[in-house]
């Protein structure tokens, strides 16, 4: 029996040296884009256009090249805690998914969520089909291509969402949470679209393939709302009543990890599984004291997918963006017209939605603004298209410029429409009681 070698002492090191310079910088030019009011992903992205073939590798190219070499060992190892980091991710971000939330304002989400999808998504499938040849990869038929373009324009990012509502002290007015249910609706077909195209892409567009995926991602579905769903709570609720703070976090990750493996195993994307699982362990949150996800069991997790591994995976994710490809005219046209039509594709049908619920234009614009923001969701899928030869780098590098213009344009335009939007008195008894503070009848009777 032979001996698999280990790792060479220079492939580690350039390995720890790549960690920890990525992640460094991450989380300095995060922190900075927080402060100047912007997503901290726009910092961590940017992190990696520094480090990599947009300016690392013009400035210092003999840097560049020994630091991030194009050998694919070294670069898989990179991958590969990348890959870990996005599918914890997703599933915190499933996590995320309030079902019982869904089901009593499901009608009006649903109509600014549908009319929010249905439009751009169209327009990412005509875009698809006239965009010049060379931005789309020999391995892509013009199809796949399409509709991979028209799901990578109807997505949400439920992170950046909540983050921005969060931050401006949002969550807690009605549109907020409109906002995040549309958006949640918007980014579960997303994920399920994502990997019905993604599987397309390896088994053909002919009927036997098409069947296939559409019939493993039903079983799937199937399989997670019963069997699936009673063998995560059931995990979950014996590694809580184990009494050590680690453990459910532990088990959490193995539950994702798995999950992950089996929907990758069935040909369909492994961002699903743990997608799924997050929204499974969502539902955990009955399960007694300390399962809540706001506190304890999955505080540990989200700390450190959020602090640590997202940051690592966007700058991986910036470090194949090649800005310098925009310098090309067709490129930048390109850019101007995909930009131009995912903004006004999420603007004009997330209006239309506030235009059947009865609502104002400014609460128009508001939900425009929130649902536009494409952020982490659009990061990950632009990666997964390039790693299944979906995308060319020059594509891929305009779909990630979407996510990061559409986030940063978020934080403004909410804050114009929202202070135009009075707030209600349950408004201001849902703000007291995130805040923890007494109902007004209560603190003036005892005051």
């Amino acid at each position: 029996m032979s001996v698999v070698p280990l790792l060479s002492g220079h492939t580690l090191l350039v390995f720890l040296l790549q960690v920890g310079l990525l992640l460094g910088t991450a989380l300095v030019l995060g922190r900075l884009a927080a402060r100047l009011g912007m997503p901290a992903v726009v910092g961590e992205l940017t992190a990696g256009v520094l480090l990599g073939p947009s300016v690392l590798a013009h400035l210092a190219p003999g840097i560049g090249g020994w630091l991030l070499p194009r050998a694919a060992a070294q670069l898989n190892l990179l991958d590969a805690v990348g890959q870990l980091g996005v599918l914890l991710l997703v599933a915190v971000t499933g996590m995320h998914m309030d079902l019982k939330l869904i089901r009593q304002r499901g009608a009006t989400a649903a109509k600014v969520s549908g009319a929010g999808l249905l439009l751009p998504l169209g327009l990412g499938i005509g875009a698809g089909f006239l965009l010049p040849d060379m931005l789309r990869p020999d391995t892509a038929t013009p199809l796949v291509f399409a509709l991979f373009l028209g799901v990578a324009m109807c997505v949400s990012a439920i992170p950046v969402i909540a983050k921005t509502l969060i931050d401006m002290k949002l969550i807690h007015r009605n549109l907020g949470q409109l906002i995040l249910l549309a958006g949640t609706i918007d980014d579960a077909f997303g994920w399920l679209m994502l990997s019905v195209v993604s599987a397309l892409a390896t088994t053909g567009l002919h009927a036997a393939g098409v069947a296939y995926s559409v019939l493993s991602l039903l079983g799937v579905l199937l399989f997670s709302a019963t069997i699936g769903r009673y063998l995560v709570r059931t995990a979950m609720r014996l590694a809580l009543r184990s009494g050590e703070p680690a453990l459910p976090v532990a088990v959490a990750v193995v539950l994702v990890i798995l999950c992950s493996a089996a929907t990758h195993a069935l040909r369909l994307e492994a961002v699903l599984g743990a997608f799924v699982c997050g929204i499974l362990l969502g539902t955990c949150r009955d399960l007694g004291s300390g399962s809540d996800l706001g506190t304890a069991w999955a505080a540990p997790l989200r700390t450190v997918v959020l602090s640590v591994l997202a940051p690592l995976f966007f700058a991986t994710a910036g470090l194949r963006m090649d800005l310098a490809a925009l310098g090309r005219a067709d490129v930048a046209i390109a850019a101007v017209v995909v930009v131009a039509l995912a903004i006004a594709g999420k603007f004009l049908g997330a209006g239309l939605g506030a235009a059947m619920s009865r609502m104002n234009r400014w609460e128009a614009l508001a939900l425009g603004a929130g649902m536009n923001a494409r952020g982490v969701v659009e990061i990950v899928i632009a990666s997964v298209g390039l790693t299944a030869g979906i995308l060319s780098i020059e594509m891929y590098t305009i779909i990630v410029l979407v996510a990061v213009l559409t986030s940063v344009m978020a934080p403004p335009i909410l804050r114009v429409a929202m202070k135009r939007i009075e707030q209600t008195a349950e408004e201001e008894l849902r703000e007291q009681e995130q805040l923890g503070q007494p109902e007004p009848h209560q603190a003036r009777s005892t005051g």
